[in-house]
């Protein structure tokens, strides 16, 4: 029963089931068809007296700057604000995003301000890698959370500099559409697998004959029919639903901080015998009072007894059979009777020994 919640997975695999084949769609992406990280500095302000500090220097300058854009001159040595906080926005602007087209925003503070609830950012330009602005963040901040406190006492909730601005970002430039007049195209697959990419150019040329080609076993080539040259769209709509088997590898993955094991279906285990036992020391300290009797010269001693008690489990030697699916591995550890940190012991042996046919990957 130990090891019940840890295989309850595992346990659902060694039911007969149908293989399915997933889309193309899910398991490759077109090459330049991909998000774009954004990134912009800025400004947050109307916080409650919780923005930065004098110590924090930037802010106060940056708010000089802004000030001074909108006409309105002013010594920076004559400000001084704590409802102002900088911070850094970022967003992902994803692939065929039009103009104001709506991004979700990330904010995190920079400075030394105690919380960003209930602040506004001021107008910001993101950036791309590229250095030219693609979209424009603004809006009040959302970080469900909050912080006060006093000199004695503070309470903190969830985490109170960092938020988000749904909706807060409007596309200003758009990407160059990488689809646009060519006749061939390429497909990445999200994880390389010559087994994987061949499975997929046979599907592909299934239904287009000899469109598909592989070059490697991390992309596939493939060539618009001469009717759908004009319309790739719809080529690349019928192509990314063909589905396809994709291939695995077998591995077996260990959390020590949490005792998990996960396996998946191709994990093999030749014939091994495994012994594990525990030792068990107890020290017990039971002290013993000396008292004199009534009206005597004695003087009362402890005189100190120590319980000591050692207990070894009798393991016996378990031999766990070859397995042919992950079913009969499961039921070969299973025989070892222990909790899942003790099993996580016994699989690095076994991968030591040579026996288990899989990647350990641990976590």
């Amino acid at each position: 029963m130990k090891i019940i919640t840890t295989f309850v997975l595992l346990l659902f695999l060694t039911f007969p089931a149908i293989c399915q084949g997933s889309r193309i769609k899910d398991i490759a992406a077109f090459d330049g068809v991909r998000d774009n990280q954004l990134v912009g500095y800025g400004l947050v302000v109307g916080l409650n007296g919780s923005g930065d500090s004098d110590q924090t220097k930037f802010p106060v300058q940056s708010l000089v700057n802004v000030l001074e854009r909108m006409g309105v001159t002013i010594n920076r040595a004559d400000v001084k604000v704590k409802n102002v906080a900088a911070v850094m926005v970022t967003a992902t602007l994803p692939p065929f995003a039009k103009q104001g087209t709506k991004l979700d925003l990330t904010i995190s503070s920079l400075g030394d301000a105690k919380t960003i609830a209930g602040g506004t950012l001021v107008m910001t330009p993101l950036k791309g890698a590229d250095g030219n602005v693609y979209a424009v963040g603004q809006g009040s901040i959302l970080t469900n959370s909050f912080a006060f406190g006093g000199q004695g006492a503070s309470a903190t909730k969830n985490h109170p500099t960092a938020g988000r601005i749904p909706a807060g970002a409007l596309v200003e430039r758009e990407l160059p559409n990488v689809l646009a007049g060519k006749s061939s195209l390429r497909l990445n697959l999200n994880q390389a697998d010559f087994t994987t990419a061949s499975r997929i150019v046979a599907a592909i040329n299934k239904t287009f004959p000899n469109a598909a080609s592989s070059i490697d076993g991390g992309s596939v080539m493939v060539q618009l029919p001469d009717s759908f040259l004009s319309r790739p769209v719809e080529f690349i709509a019928q192509m990314e639903n063909i589905e396809v088997i994709q291939d695995t590898l077998a591995k077996v993955v260990v959390n020590e901080r949490t005792g998990t094991i996960v396996m998946g279906d191709k994990v093999r285990i030749s014939p091994v015998a495994v012994s594990h036992g525990n030792l068990a020391l107890t020290v017990k300290e039971t002290p013993k009072v000396s008292q004199p009797k009534p009206l005597s010269k004695g003087e009362t001693k402890e005189a100190p007894r120590t319980e000591l008690k050692v207990q070894e489990e009798q393991k016996r030697l378990s031999f766990i059979p070859e397995g042919n699916t992950i079913g009969d591995v499961v039921r070969g550890l299973n025989l070892l009777g222990v909790t899942p940190r003790d099993l996580i012991s016994i699989l690095q042996a076994i991968k030591s020994a040579g026996a288990l046919q899989a990647e350990l990957v641990i976590i």
